[in-house]
């Protein structure tokens, strides 16, 4: 089995799993899989894929992890106890070879919010290593010398850290596995943890995560009104965490909605915002701008930057930023995915919410999702964005 714990997965996830149990239980959702690297037969791995999520929906969370869950001071005993509960049922899941592009996949999740949430990280990271399974062999040592002239480069800049954020496009979870006690053990404090929490547990790391697109974009369908939809999210998120998870994201629908909406209220409300599309540089300026015009001092906010990072981005971003606010790193296929062959693209989004399109609207050109171009071309028009093209 690819994954074998509910746990191998991202915190954000069981973080807004906790609020959409406790929030809106009853919501209704599709997902949508895409592989943004042209040239990629996955269908003929279909069969193998599908015996991955068979093996998947028999995982139950055991009387350890539970607990170890209970010990994090963020989720509430009901939570614990619905994952206690919990499985995750093949029957929300459709996968099929593509009728209309040869060599693509139909990978969709399709049912409640609450019971289909926990499926996208794992499904990704199962495409992933099934792809490379069938690959020519990554070459290991090749990885580990990458890995350790990565760490040599951190060591030179004590006061940066990073994260893991790489579970979902790893090479596969044994070499996850291989290589986190290994950035531990080299980095010390400047490793800061993981997303993912099975080896957070495992290897006794703080785990890291708030929230996703999928969160704000639910809001799209189930707030009071569109154009308050990220708002609405925000003030849910506050609501449900009481000060805990303070970080923010930002680019649901683009940089400049997101800054309208976060006012002086989310500002002193949240710790952080986070990055995961567009020119980070250029990004950072308009936050800290943002926030100085507010009169907060950017110093006591912390900036996280999540969107495809290597190491030398890392440290010219660091170098930047890090004596005007705080700044984290989240480190994601650069880390747990680079031995040497191509890591793949995939993503998997939120595209309806309770029989509504809802809509990523990236800061950066084909990073966006939606199914309905005239759902989009309202959401552009209600937030003031330009139109496509």
């Amino acid at each position: 089995m690819i994954i074998q714990s509910l746990l191998d997965t991202d915190l954000y996830k069981l973080t807004m799993m906790q609020a959409v149990l406790h929030q809106h239980p009853a919501a209704q959702v599709k997902y949508r899989f895409r592989c943004r690297t042209p040239g990629i037969d996955l269908a003929r791995h279909v069969d193998e894929i599908h015996a991955e999520i068979e093996a998947l929906c028999t995982l139950r969370l055991d009387a350890g992890e539970l607990a170890w869950l209970r010990g994090l001071r963020y989720f509430k005993p009901d939570f614990v106890d619905f994952l206690g509960l919990f499985h995750l049922d093949r029957k929300y899941v459709t996968l099929r070879p593509s009728a209309d592009v040869p060599g693509e996949i139909v990978l969709e999740v399709e049912g409640p919010w609450l019971h289909t949430i926990p499926f996208e990280v794992p499904l990704l990271a199962i495409v992933n290593e099934v792809w490379f399974r069938h690959q020519p062999p990554a070459d290991e040592a090749e990885g580990l010398r990458r890995l350790d002239a990565k760490i040599a480069r951190l060591r030179e800049v004590p006061d940066c850290s990073i994260s893991d954020f790489g579970t979902r496009r790893r090479y596969s979870r044994d070499w996850h596995a291989r290589i986190l006690p290994r950035l531990r053990d080299a980095l010390g404090p400047q490793f800061a943890g993981t997303s993912n929490v099975f080896f957070a547990r495992e290897y006794d790391l703080v785990p890291h995560g708030t929230m996703a697109h999928e969160f704000l974009q639910a809001f799209q369908a189930l707030g009071p009104r569109l154009v308050d939809s990220q708002k609405a999210a925000f003030e849910a998120w506050a609501q449900e965490y009481r000060g805990d998870l303070g970080v923010a994201l930002s680019d649901v629908v683009g940089i400049e909605a997101f800054l309208r909406d976060f006012d002086l209220y989310f500002c002193k409300l949240f710790d952080g915002i986070r990055h995961d599309s567009g020119d980070p540089f250029a990004w950072g300026e308009r936050v800290i701008a943002h926030l100085e015009g507010l009169r907060i001092d950017p110093r006591t906010k912390t900036l996280v930057f999540s969107d495809s990072l290597d190491i030398d981005k890392v440290l010219r971003l660091h170098a930047h930023f890090h004596d005007r606010c705080r700044v984290a790193f989240g480190v994601g296929t650069n880390l747990t995915n680079d031995l040497g062959p191509r890591p793949l693209n995939i993503v998997m989004k939120m595209v309806r919410c309770n029989g509504q399109p809802v809509a990523k609207v990236s800061d950066a050109p084909g990073k966006g999702m939606c199914d309905d171009p005239g759902y989009l071309a309202y959401l552009r028009q209600v937030f003031g964005l330009p139109a496509e093209g």
